[in-house]
């Protein structure tokens, strides 16, 4: 598996073309490997990049021009190997494009290109996707890093905290159902802050992810057990986050969202589904969000 290291003084990240995944994040100055080291124990990934789509189809396939087009949890790119196009020291691009295999579970011509680039203590993960179809094609994308909780020693998971933006008391989410990994929206669920802050709680994540539709999320930390936080996720407007952790683990999964899962008994075109992306012919589709390290 070939992988690509970019370094600083402060910061060393390893990216790897297989699924273009990041793989590490090392902080020198504290220490310590910041990314879940996908132990299959418990979670035998990194930080998968979801596309073509987040999340599962209702039923397991998209229809497309009345055609069903079978499709597993998060698509493929994350189990692809990407060619890296261009690298220095502070920056790695990686990319896929579609082929006669891809198009025949997903029927568009794409050129998905993955950016790392880092800059102080702050990475940044940029997403290009290219339609080079001659029709409009329809996707959701996002990320899904996973990262280490309980780095001090002697020290618990639930001595660590959520940490949001300063001022918001209160973020409403939704479940998933466990039969078929859709979105129930018939129920919302409150997360109440204290201080911005959420403590971490070993059974919070026993009904899987929690998603916060509408753009509520725009930078969410992990902070050590004195409160400060050591690792940042910030995603400007991105429409959907998810909150995620096998039960267990000690790890928590920051993952930003353009789009999602479908909603349960979602039955219609993939162009009608809630929150899909589309792109025109020939157009582009660009997004980043930036992991930040205290």
């Amino acid at each position: 598996m070939a992988a690509y290291t970019i370094e600083n003084e402060k910061l060393s990240v390893t990216i790897d073309a297989h699924g273009a995944e990041l793989s590490n994040i090392y902080d020198k100055e504290n220490d310590r490997e910041l990314i879940w080291q996908a132990d299959p124990a418990f979670w035998n990934r990194h930080a998968p990049v979801l596309f073509p789509n987040v999340g599962k189809y209702y039923g397991g396939h998209f229809t497309y021009n009345g055609k069903a087009y079978p499709m597993g949890q998060h698509g493929f790119a994350r189990d692809t190997e990407f060619e890296q196009i261009a690298a220095g020291e502070d920056f790695v691009t990686y990319r896929l494009c579609a082929d006669e295999e891809s198009k025949k579970k997903y029927p568009f011509d794409f050129v998905l290109e993955i950016t790392h680039r880092l800059e102080n203590n702050r990475l940044s993960v940029e997403w290009n996707v290219k339609n080079v179809d001659d029709k409009e094609m329809y996707f959701t994308i996002g990320g899904h890093p996973a990262f280490n909780v309980n780095i001090l020693p002697d020290t618990d998971f639930e001595d660590y905290s959520l940490v949001f933006k300063e001022g918001i008391e209160t973020l409403s989410y939704i479940l998933i159902d466990a039969e078929n990994g859709t979105a129930l929206t018939d129920k919302t669920y409150k997360l109440e802050l204290t201080n911005s802050k959420y403590a971490l709680k070993k059974d919070m994540f026993d009904k899987d992810a929690l998603i916060f539709d509408n753009g509520q999320i725009e930078w969410v930390g992990l902070a050590l057990p004195n409160g400060k936080p050591y690792i940042a996720l910030e995603s400007k407007n991105f429409p959907n986050f998810g909150i995620w952790s096998k039960p267990g683990a000690p790890y928590v999964c920051l993952e930003p969202w353009c789009g999602r899962c479908d909603n349960k008994g979602f039955h219609g075109e993939i162009s009608e589904k809630p929150g899909i992306n589309t792109l025109k012919a020939g157009e582009v589709f660009k997004k980043s969000y930036d992991i930040i390290i205290y």
